[in-house]
């Protein structure tokens, strides 16, 4: 199962020309249905999806269709262990807070990869694989 990172359900939405190449792979992976969130995942993707700064911002009502939509996957919901573990590997790795809780998230549900293009593609880290899907 591989585990998405939030700009990957914000490329799936994305309206952006510049973005068609990402847009079509974000929605084959979802569309590929073997991949789980966290709520952390769904809170950035609605505050991003629908900050009114944002080129091409959706609104609340359609934002919370996609959270619905998406909610069908399996969903790591954020409770004291796991941001202790997020911590731990924050420690081990030094990356921020939120990479973290995103990697403990992956591993909390058995995720063999994470997809997100914010971390080293290649890299595993904690038994998570980190992979670019745009590379």
């Amino acid at each position: 199962m591989q585990f998405l990172d939030t700009n990957i359900l914000l490329y799936a939405i994305s309206a952006d020309p510049g973005e068609t190449a990402k847009q079509q792979r974000a929605n084959i992976v979802i569309d590929g249905g073997a991949v789980a969130l966290s709520v952390q995942v769904l809170q950035e993707f609605y505050v991003q999806a629908t900050r009114p700064t944002r080129a091409g911002h959706i609104p609340h009502a359609l934002a919370v269709e996609y959270i619905d939509i998406w909610s069908r996957f399996p969903v790591q919901d954020m409770t004291l262990p796991l941001l202790t573990a997020a911590l731990d590997i924050k420690v081990r790795h030094g990356f921020s807070y939120w990479d973290c809780a995103i990697i403990a998230a992956a591993r909390a549900l058995g995720c063999a990869e994470l997809l997100t293009e914010d971390l080293q593609h290649d890299r595993i880290v904690e038994g998570v694989h980190i992979i670019n899907p745009f590379l």
